[in-house]
Parts: structure tokens; sequence; C-alpha cells
């Protein structure tokens, strides 16, 4: 498996859709956290555009979008863009 770091960028317009539906993003991303494909994930907290960052395991780039599609987020159509780039840590730890 190939570890992914995707970032969602949210429709800032929608804001109230993005709290309505947190609470089934969030239950949606633990399913996969319970999984073992979803390693971490959360919101930026700078003042740039909203939006998140996730890191994914998948066998590739169309397989972790893929796996995404279900995202309440996404099946809404709050995320303006997503990107998902292969990463390699080479220092450090996730655990």
């Amino acid at each position: 498996m190939t570890l992914f770091a995707v970032e969602y960028v949210y429709d800032q317009a929608r804001t109230a859709d993005l709290d309505t539906l947190r609470p089934q993003h969030r239950a949606f991303l633990q399913g996969l956290h319970d999984d073992g494909k979803l390693v971490a994930s959360g919101p930026w907290e700078d003042a740039a555009a909203p939006g998140a960052l996730l890191l994914v395991k998948g066998e590739n780039h169309d397989d972790v979008l893929h796996l995404l599609d279900a995202d309440p987020f996404h099946r809404a159509h709050l995320i303006l863009r997503r990107t998902a780039r292969a990463w390699q840590p080479v220092i450090g730890s996730l655990t």
C-alpha cells in the first residue's frame, strides 16, 4: 500500500451545509480509520482557503479518490477540489 496526501478545498459559500454534514463526514472518516485505510485527517487551521488534509492508504491515485467518493462532503458537492499525491515520509513516523 502507498500512502497518499489528499487535500480537500471546501466551498466557502456553503458553510452551513458543511456544518450540517460534518458529523456524517467525520463518521465516514472514522470508519476508514477503523478499517486501517485512513491514517489521519483534519482541517487546515490557517487563514487560507478552508479545507483539510487526509493521509490515506491505497493502491494508487484512482483507488484513493474512489474510496473517498463516498464521503458525504463529496457527495453533497461541498468539496471544490480534491488532490491526491503519493507521499513517502522519510524522517519520523506515523503511529
